[in-house]
């Protein structure tokens, strides 16, 4: 089944290439660039684009956040929450690392 909106895209496609829009693009002529992941090809530059990371590399900040705050934290029993916090914190960032690779 189509989508719905395969004609009105098609129509928007016909146009474009009828007014020239297609003609002397960048890099027209030359091969794609090589994608180490060509299923998530697109998700990937659309999440680099937007200033997206990894999920350690998120995780890694949230970490250095909990440092910062164990060093200005007097309270015993929220410093023994923080140290809990860090220990989670250090486990999702090693399983987060090696989903990565």
């Amino acid at each position: 089944m189509d989508h719905p909106l395969i004609d009105l895209i098609n129509q928007k496609i016909k146009e474009a290439e009828d007014a020239g829009e297609f003609d002397n693009l960048e890099g027209a002529g030359r091969p794609l660039p090589k994608e180490e992941d060509p299923e998530n090809a697109l998700l990937n530059r659309l999440v680099k684009e937007s200033g997206g990371v990894p999920e350690f590399v998120s995780l890694s900040r949230e970490l250095s956040r909990l440092r910062a705050e164990l060093r200005d934290t007097g309270d015993r029993a929220r410093r023994q929450d923080i140290m809990k916090e860090m220990s989670m914190m250090e486990a999702r960032i090693e399983l987060a690392r090696k989903s990565y690779r």
